[in-house]
């Protein structure tokens, strides 16, 4: 019997009986010991060469000599987390006050203002600046606009003296109420050039006009998309509809009756569709269609992240029957009143959006039942159509509760009149002059031409935007609550990452902060684009629930604590994935958290227990620090903030060692440096300073023979120093990228410490961590290992892990080195009976995680072991030697499992609503082309949306398999019973490492077992029925302190019109004609 209990190796004779099959005699007594000895080879050189190069016991006895002299701390992470909280605390003020500022500079402003209809001015229009007729000379509103490069903003060209303005491409630049607004607020020049003074960490403040213009500093010039259009309107971004409205609660009823076949009914689905890109994250809402049964899409209102699965309901309505609508308007105020009888909801504004092509009736019982006479829930009708046989019904339903009728013709007039209702939820908040600072969740605008440009190496920058309303405070339109627009500044999240010092959050930590509805604002696992360094984003990426990348706390108790605003600690183990998700790393983690005042922000925590939760002073002079770090080799983490180089523009070019050096030579007082941080930068630069001499001698010496594979020798410490000495010429690199600016795994960033830094720190101390990145083809194999190891201040587990060092080497240096340790014997005469040359065996290294680092088939290198021998990985599973870890991944993409040809939807498809169009030309040809304004329709935004729903991809949910050896094993032997043969093998730890030597009969194929492999299954969440109950189970949040929904000396008077249809055609006509004589 062979297996794991077969332990022979201590004894130099092994009575074992030998059978007639020279394989199985192979895997018998003699043969476990022969792995052992090969193991151990193979260990001991390849450790050897490691730690020669990379200088690990030369430092360790560096740190040694200093243990006297340096104090060992423990992290108080309650403390720690509410120093950071008020730091974010003071810098998200900063950018408030600056916001405040500019609110009271246009509200004077405006206030000052008398409206002048005929008023001529000449402004810097952002599309405009700079260009020229064909006689050369400035268009009008185009005139000379001086554009400077600023790193600032990542040397975009701009103007830091003036703001500029951008119309949108359907609005008419020289409408009176657009000059008189672009005239009056002309004044914030002044504002935002002091705010950029006072706050040189600004990047862009705007003022969003109600009347539709946007004005922005610095001045930058806009450009129009391929189409010639620029589609950007301020009002319908997040940032302005949260700051101009209160939370509400939202039901839409869409008429699906037979009259609204054709255009009509692709116009009430954009109308829809518009609607819903006004809701936010506060808001709540629910679509009802009308027909001869009232269709509820989802009972219960749904929230904003559920957008998706409504749009899907939305573009499969169709029009038929008759629409019962005095049955819709019950159920509608029924559900906004179960709502508000649970406590559910926004628990603020409520409305009914009514769709249709008419009404009969004006449905006066039934509002007098819900409504009067307080007419808490507004309505507002959109009627759909040129005809106005039924405008005064819908237009009286409006007007008596408190909301606005607007009649839609084209999809051109879709946007504009959606917008209006935006402005009559707004009035309450007018009349009270309160001016709520808002914060929105994190998000990627890439709709901005200069969002698209200041993407950083990770792909486009996210952040969250603080916004404040601004009034009009003339006493003559108090009542009607006129909203002038919105002013916000786009705070990065890599900002609020400055303000946290990595250094004492140890290898593991991390900090992160979820808004009030506990969607990430950032956390080291969020990631928002499909792939990583493009410019897509995910759909629903701003509102990753923190649930979702903490998975482990099933009961949400860290989620809940912190979105009630708490302060306190919470415990638990965690699996933190590390190297694209394919190692797992198994720890437990300390979490505390409190509230950002201020802001519906909550910061977080984590240390990971041991040596992640100590922290030590060292001390030396800054003479001796500042003499270690001129030395060339010498790096620092570049998005750490060891100085503040943004404060003055003067400093902005400064990399942080510069400044470092700077600040410590008294040269730029002006400087803020973290002083505690520079200190310990100057103890790691000291006692790391030997090795460079060290590498030096090493490469000095260096035979042209002996291992000739060592190319690079590294280290990093706690402060984010690193040190590299190159063994070859910088050409010769086989990995060219290595600890580049972009090879983001590998150097010390904002979010986490470099792989191999991390992996070593859950080494046995004086062990290395080797590793290979993994195959993506047989065309782009690694060529590379990277062994590292830590370096431990004390020889116990509450040392802190000071440094970490390392090695890279070729590849084919390291399995030559295997090969050679796996042909030797201890036989006198140097005859060995077997070895991995011989044909009845494979022979394989694998790392602790399973993966193949060496194989005699090359193309296996870097896959998953399970893959190419699952029997065997089946069996070290079975007998403890690994163990399978199951992992979730809720932020994954899948497949679709339909055609792409069906991803874009009829609701936002041009053609499917171009086939609508041409059924309604057959029959008002003339009205059609004035109306529809096929060239503004064909060139919106919904050819690009149309095109972005042709995807292979879309969000799921999967787990995974990860697998971890078993520390305590440290070698075995085995035999698998197959269908018609029975399979063997060897494993063996590699002394000092993280890998094992497997030998494996090659003679038995064992196929009937299925290989293990590590692929992601998607977890069949997303069945109706059970998006059914998650709507109904929503996560527990926080509503906004603030909410305006109703004011006693509201005017409800204006509650919309309809203009005449030659007034219609004449506004029209008016843009095309420009259009066309000016080209």
């Amino acid at each position: 019997q062979v297996g794991p209990s077969a332990q022979c190796c201590s004894c130099p004779v092994c009575a074992c009986v030998l059978t007639v099959t020279r394989v199985l005699h192979l895997f018998l007594c003699p043969f476990p010991c022969r792995v052992k000895l090969w193991a151990s080879a193979f260990g001991g050189e390849i450790k050897s060469i490691a730690a020669k190069y990379s200088g690990s016991q030369l430092l360790q006895k560096k740190y040694k000599e200093y243990e006297k002299d340096v104090a060992i701390e423990e992290i108080d992470g309650l403390q720690l987390v509410k120093k950071l909280a008020k730091n974010m605390e003071e810098m998200f003020h900063k950018k408030s006050e600056a916001m405040r500022r500019l609110v009271e500079a246009a509200e004077e402003a405006h206030l000052k203002h008398e409206f002048d209809a005929d008023l001529q001015y000449e402004y810097f229009n952002a599309v405009l600046i700079n260009e020229r007729d064909k006689d050369g000379n400035f268009l009008e509103l185009g005139k000379e606009f001086i554009l400077a490069p600023n790193d600032h903003f990542n040397n975009l060209p701009v103007n830091i003296s003036l703001s500029d303005v951008q119309v949108p491409t359907n609005m008419y630049n020289k409408d009176p109420a657009i000059v008189n607004g672009v005239y009056w607020s002309e004044s914030l020049n002044k504002v935002f050039v002091d705010n950029f003074d006072r706050d040189p960490s600004l990047i862009w403040q705007y003022f969003g006009s109600a009347k539709g213009f946007f004005r922005q500093y610095p001045g930058i010039k806009w450009e129009p998309d391929e189409n010639g259009v620029i589609a950007f309107d301020c009002r319908n971004r997040k940032w302005y509809i949260q700051a101009a409205t209160s939370p509400k609660d939202v039901v839409i009823l869409v008429d699906v009756s037979g009259s609204m076949k054709g255009l009509r009914l692709t116009i009430a689905k954009q109308t829809v569709s518009s609607i819903l890109d006004t809701l936010g994250d506060d808001d709540f809402f629910n679509i009802i269609a009308v027909s001869a049964a009232v269709l509820c899409f989802l009972c219960p209102l749904g929230s904003s992240d559920l957008l998706a699965h409504f749009r899907e309901h939305l573009d499969k309505l169709f029009a038929k029957g008759i629409g019962m609508l005095d049955i819709a308007l019950n159920e509608a105020f029924n559900i906004l009143s179960d709502f508000n009888h649970t406590g559910q909801g926004s628990i603020c504004s409520q409305a009914i959006m009514l769709i249709t092509d008419g009404a009969v009736d004006t449905y006066d019982t039934i509002f007098a039942k819900y409504n009067w006479p307080e007419r808490k829930v507004r309505i507002f009708t959109y009627l759909i159509g040129r005809e106005a046989a039924f405008a005064d019904n819908l237009k009286w339903m409006a007007c008596a509760n408190k909301g606005f009728f607007t009649q839609i013709s084209t999809l051109a007039d879709v946007q504009e009149n959606v917008m209006e209702y935006l402005h009559v939820l707004s009035r309450p908040k007018v009349i009270d002059q309160e001016h709520d600072v808002v914060w929105t969740e994190a998000y990627i605008d890439s709709t901005l031409p200069q969002a698209q440009k200041l993407a950083d190496d990770q792909g486009l920058v996210l952040m969250t935007t603080v916004a404040m309303p601004v009034f009009s405070k003339q006493n003559e339109t108090r009542s009607k609550g006129i909203l002038l627009g919105v002013v916000g500044t786009d705070v990065p999240v890599k900002e609020l990452l400055k303000t946290i010092p990595k250094y004492k959050l140890g290898i593991h930590g991390y900090a992160f902060a979820i808004t009030n509805n506990g969607y990430i604002l950032t956390h080291p696992e969020l990631r928002p684009l499909y792939e990583e360094g493009k410019k897509r984003r995910k759909p629903n990426y701003s509102s990753v629930d923190l649930s979702e990348v903490e998975w482990e706390d099933r009961d949400d108790v860290l989620r809940n604590a912190m979105v009630n605003r708490k302060t306190g600690k919470f415990s638990m183990e965690v699996k933190k994935t590390v190297d694209k998700g394919k190692r797992v790393l198994v720890m437990t983690n300390d979490y505390y958290y409190t509230d950002i005042k201020g802001t519906p922000f909550s910061l977080g925590v984590a240390l990971s227990r041991g040596h992640g939760k100590y922290f030590f002073r060292g001390n030396v002079t800054i003479e001796e620090g500042l003499h270690d770090l001129e030395h060339p080799d010498v790096s620092l983490a570049d998005e750490w903030s060891y100085c503040n180089t943004d404060l003055h523009p003067e400093h902005r070019h400064l990399s942080q060692l510069e400044a470092i050096k700077l600040y410590l030579k008294g040269k730029e007082p002006l400087l803020q440096c973290d002083k505690e941080l520079i200190q310990e930068v100057l103890f790691d630069a000291v006692v790391s300073a030997p090795i460079e001499a060290y590498w030096t001698s090493l490469a000095l010496n260096k035979s042209e023979n002996a291992d000739k594979g060592v190319e690079v020798a590294f280290l990093g410490t706690r402060t984010g120093l690193s040190r590299i000495n190159l063994f070859v010429g910088a050409e010769q690199l086989t990995n060219q990228d290595f600890l580049k600016a972009g090879d983001k795994e590998n150097i010390f960033n904002a979010d986490h410490f470099p792989l191999w830094y991390r992996r070593a720190a859950e080494q046995i101390p004086g062990s290395f961590v080797y590793s290979i990145p993994f195959s993506t083809g047989i065309v782009n194999k690694s060529n590379v290992v990277t062994a590292s190891t830590s370096i431990q201040l004390l020889d116990e587990r509450k040392s802190p892990v000071v440094a970490a060092v390392g090695i890279q080497m070729k590849l084919e240096f390291f399995q030559r080195k295997f090969w050679t340790a796996s042909r030797q014997c201890a036989s006198l005469d140097g005859k060995c009976s077997i070895s991995c040359d011989d044909e009845t065996v494979n022979c394989y290294l694998i790392d602790n995680n399973g993966f193949i680092l060496v194989s005699e088939d090359y193309t296996q290198t870097g896959d998953f072991f399970g893959e190419v021998e699952g029997a065997v990985m089946n069996k070290l599973l079975t007998m403890g030697s690994f163990k399978r870890i199951t992992l979730y991944d809720y932020q994954a993409m899948c497949r679709a499992n339909k055609d792409s040809s069906d991803g874009a939807s009829g609701l936002l498809d041009p053609y499917n609503a171009f086939l609508a169009a041409v059924k309604w030309i057959m029959t008002e040809l003339v009205l059609f082309l004035v109306e529809f304004n096929l060239c503004s329709w064909w060139h919106s935004d919904m050819t690009a949306k149309a095109q972005k729903l042709k995807q292979t991809l879309e969000p799921c949910d999967t787990e995974y398999p990860a697998f971890v050896s078993e520390r305590t094993i440290k070698e075995t032997s085995g035999n698998i019973a197959c269908e018609d043969c029975s399979k063997s093998f060897v494993i063996q730890q590699i002394p000092s490492s993280n890998l094992f030597m497997v030998v494996v009969d090659s003679s038995c194929l064992c196929e009937s077992v299925t290989p293990i492999t590590m692929a992601p299954i998607e977890i069949s969440q997303h069945n109706e029925s059970l998006k059914c109950e998650r709507l109904k189970a929503q996560k527990i949040r926080r509503r906004p302190e603030s909410c305006h929904g109703f004011h006693p000396e509201e005017n409800a008077r204006e509650c919309g019109g309809a203009p005449s249809l030659q007034a219609r055609m004449l506004l029209t006509l008016f843009p095309l004609l420009l259009m066309l004589f000016s080209r």
